[in-house]
């Protein structure tokens, strides 16, 4: 079983004084895809460029305390991929893909963060102008012949499902027509699959990953799904288990683990 797991880390100078490394000891992932690190080289090398085992991969944003992503992995990768291509977002720290590429077989393992539109016009905007480039990325994966899973912090509730008040969301920015259109266009045009949602195609309350800081969110469960594990079809019919840990709050998101009937050699 290939167990990969995800995780925005608001910080992981943060998570991890909240118990993040003991989880993942016990857990015992394969890799684990990390988001929002908020963290500098300097500040990663030699404190969290390993984490219970694993050996972490990143691409760092430019802003300090911003963004970031990394994967942390048991397994050598065949290739690093740091960032897409982009001139803009790659600044921002928001992809990174590791591929483990045999005679066989060629996979990838994607961190991404996609940015977040709330904070007003501006960022919605290029949030979109990220969407734009990311489809096109992706779409050349699959035109490569590549199997990836792509996990990571989407900000899109994709469903009403997804989301516990979307009829009071359909104007925010997480739940836009615009952003739901787009996921849903990526997971036909593509033939990606929601893997969670193949797991648990019904689940409503039990499925969300993040709970604003605002209010009783989290004590009245008042969350959003923007945590995915997104597979191409050979991948995503591997998938056999799902579990998004909630015993432990190390962020303002809960990790998502999907176990893969995988065999890795």
């Amino acid at each position: 079983m290939f167990k990969l797991t995800s995780l925005n880390l608001n910080g992981i100078r943060s998570a991890t004084t909240k118990g993040l490394e003991p989880w993942l000891t016990k857990l015992a992932p394969d890799c684990i895809c990390v988001q929002e690190m908020k963290a500098q080289h300097d500040q990663v090398v030699g404190k969290f460029d390993e984490l219970a085992g694993m050996r972490g991969y990143f691409q760092f944003a430019q802003k300090k305390g911003y963004s970031g992503v990394g994967i942390y992995t048991r397994h050598e990768p065949s290739d690093v991929v740091i960032g897409y291509g982009s001139t803009e977002f790659d600044a921002e720290g928001r992809y990174i893909e590791l591929r483990f590429d045999t005679p066989t077989r060629k996979l990838s393992i994607v961190s991404a963060y996609f940015p977040s539109g709330s904070s007003g016009p501006e960022r919605q905007e290029a949030k979109y102008r990220f969407l734009a480039e990311i489809l096109p990325s992706l779409t050349a994966l699959i035109g490569a012949g590549r199997e990836f899973i792509l996990c990571g912090d989407l900000n899109i509730a994709h469903q009403k499902a997804d989301l516990k008040n979307w009829r009071g969301n359909q104007k925010n920015s997480g739940f836009l027509p615009e952003e739901r259109a787009w996921l849903t266009q990526l997971l036909a045009d593509l033939d990606l699959v929601d893997v969670y949602r193949r797991l648990q195609p019904d689940t409503t309350d039990a499925c969300y990953t993040w709970w604003s800081n605002r209010g009783q969110a989290w004590a009245n469960n008042v969350g959003w799904r923007l945590d995915y594990h997104l597979a191409t079809p050979a991948l995503a019919a591997l998938a056999r288990t799902e579990a998004i840990y909630k015993d432990e709050r190390f962020s303002d998101h809960a990790p998502i683990t999907i176990g893969y009937d995988m065999a890795w050699a």
